[in-house]
């Protein structure tokens, strides 16, 4: 049984100084045993993945262009996502280490929360790219000039994390008397609101707010570059082997968009109160496990040219060997 650790604050106020991460109770051991096996072989594929298009990028000068920069940009950023919660997940069902520090809950909130609207704006951005690249190919190479893609990516970064750093300094300043078990695998907002003896009110607004505003602004704006991308292919000749392949790229994307949408706003824009804590966290899996490990198929590793890169980086290992 899970040990309880809490310490005497001011006044004689007893703080809790470690929280307890539930994550799957109801699991048969051998159950969770066995996920474990599945988590950690999804982790290692997309970790391995995501490395292997940042490592492609970078040597293969066919793949330096402005689609390829975003995505080894989110290949770079699904690492630490994936990380942020599938490390400690991992922990939790293969060997019961469920306790999670105060300092290391609030840090895995924060990662996790910035790099998600990181990704979102990403997403954005990586749409308004093939938006531009199949509605106006001929001006392409002059809008997505390598200054503005530089822009942009870091534009993402700095907005997410120094928003996200108000909301941590908000959330740093509450205080938890006890109890101490979250219902959950990760140190999600919401049960963390819940369990502080904090007036937490504020910060319940603030928080429904930006994540709102994050998912269903970029959601928005995703759908609307998708929309005149989908106008655009159908201009294109019915023989044309540009439509075809614009149609296959488009619908895939939107496959593995609606994954990550649709979760986070079941959990975060629309949560339902009849949902129970079993089901939020099976929904949680699929941003935080599926979606990270179906991107390195979906946006670059079924691509012709990244394949060809590849072949060509094994033949040339092979070769100094």
């Amino acid at each position: 049984q899970d040990e309880l650790k809490f310490s005497m604050g001011p006044a004689n106020e007893t703080t809790v100084t470690e929280f307890i991460l539930e994550g799957f109770p109801g699991l048969d051991r051998r159950l969770q045993l066995f996920l474990s096996v599945i988590l950690l072989f999804m982790y290692l594929t997309t970790v391995t993945g995501n490395a292997t298009i940042i490592f492609l990028v970078r040597v293969d000068h066919r793949l330096q262009t402005p689609m390829y920069f975003f995505i080894s940009n989110l290949a770079f950023l699904e690492i630490w996502f994936t990380s942020s919660t599938s490390i400690k997940l991992f922990a939790i069902l293969s060997s019961d280490q469920k306790t999670i520090s105060l300092s290391s809950c609030f840090a895995q909130s924060y990662f996790y929360f910035a790099l998600g609207c990181t990704e979102f704006i990403l997403l954005v951005v990586m749409s308004f790219d093939r938006c531009v690249a199949i509605c106006q190919p001929l001006h392409y190479a002059a809008t997505m000039e390598p200054q503005l893609c530089l822009c942009l990516v870091v534009a993402a970064w700095a907005i997410s994390f120094t928003l996200l750093s108000y909301c941590l300094l908000l959330l740093s300043q509450l205080s938890f008397c006890g109890p101490n078990r979250i219902p959950h695998f990760l140190c999600d907002n919401s049960p963390l609101f819940k369990l502080s003896c904090s007036d937490t009110s504020l910060l319940w607004k603030i928080d429904t707010v930006f994540i709102s505003c994050v998912v269903l602004g970029s959601l928005g704006l995703t759908l609307a570059f998708y929309i005149c991308i989908l106008f655009c292919i159908l201009q294109l000749p019915a023989a044309s082997g540009r439509k075809k392949k614009a149609f296959t790229t488009c619908s895939s994307h939107l496959i593995t968009l609606s994954i990550v949408y649709g979760s986070c706003i079941a959990l975060y824009v629309c949560p339902s109160t009849d949902v129970s804590l079993k089901t939020n966290r099976i929904v949680a899996l699929l941003n935080t496990v599926l979606y990270p490990f179906l991107n390195p198929f979906i946006y670059s590793l079924r691509n012709k040219a990244v394949i060809l890169a590849l072949n060509k980086s094994i033949a040339s290992t092979i070769t100094k060997l």
